[in-house]
């Protein structure tokens, strides 16, 4: 199943399922999607309660509905905002983003866009543009997209990142350990959390072979001269069932893993189940 992540203020983690790549919402469309009337909800035991203080101001409102992935009634509150201010970056943004969550792709890019020209160096929306296209599978339109995000601003780990799964995707796999090393150089742990930087930037972690991407994700950790993460997607390409771990011996990437103990047990194939066996 593939998730969508988007970094929430607060340190809070998002997850959502990730949206299909087929069909745009129309015009006629939008005005439900947006404008639907807000209906009562009685918030179960488990779910976090989220008490509307009179002080808030429109966007907080909107930020604390994304985190409780109430997105119609987000978008409601965003279309408003970016209605009563049209060349506010942010409002656009964000609106895409609460469209985004309802599988209105279409209608999602429409408002990053519209956000890119209003702020040309606004990095968060054009990375944003680069998730539509990785979702829709057009990986050179993303792979474009994220590099224009970069050029914005290159001091975002999340936007190597994101760049590196597109070129994955495109099966342009030396470039994509390029941008996960590069991501790794600005942020050594990106990989061990959401890498966003603030409310406003989406991430598609989905890959169709585990395996291998995680295999080079090892490779990028063993350039990157930390073996221990190394090792650790090495052994997650082993459990994903990548074979081609010969090419290990041969490439110097693996130079320095090879010293660890840790690699021989990786390099043992797996035992046969005799109960497999004719």
């Amino acid at each position: 199943m593939k998730h969508i992540r988007v970094a929430i203020p607060a340190g809070f983690l998002l997850l959502v399922t990730a949206l299909p790549a087929a069909g745009q919402t129309t015009v006629n469309e939008t005005r439900s999607l947006v404008m639907a009337p807000r209906t009562a909800q009685i918030p179960s035991p488990q779910d976090p309660v989220v008490v509307v203080h009179p002080g808030l101001t429109d966007e907080q409102l909107g930020d604390l509905l994304m985190i409780r992935k109430q997105f119609r009634e987000a978008a409601e509150v965003f279309k408003k905002l970016s209605d009563q201010n049209p060349r506010n970056p942010v409002y656009l943004n964000k609106l895409g983003i609460a469209l985004h969550q309802q599988e209105a792709l279409g209608l999602a890019l429409k408002y990053y866009e519209k956000a890119v020209k209003a702020d040309p160096q606004y990095a968060d929306a054009q990375n944003n543009v680069g998730t539509i296209w990785y979702q829709r599978k057009k990986y050179e339109k993303a792979i474009k997209a994220y590099q224009k995000a970069i050029k914005m601003r290159a001091d975002m780990p999340v936007l190597y990142s994101n760049l590196g799964y597109a070129y994955f995707g495109d099966k342009k796999y030396e470039e994509a350990i390029a941008s996960f090393r590069q991501a790794l150089a600005l942020d050594p742990q990106l990989f061990e959390h959401s890498g966003s930087r603030s409310g406003s930037v989406l991430q598609d972690r989905s890959v169709e072979d585990r395996g291998k991407f995680d295999y080079l994700l090892a490779k990028s950790y063993a350039q990157a001269g930390d073996i221990e993460k190394c090792l650790h997607y090495l052994r997650k390409a082993k459990d994903e069932g990548y074979k081609n771990f010969a090419d290990i011996k041969k490439d110097p990437a693996f130079a320095a893993a090879m010293k660890d103990p840790g690699m021989q047990e990786i390099l043992t194939p797996k035992p046969t189940d005799p109960s497999q066996q004719i």
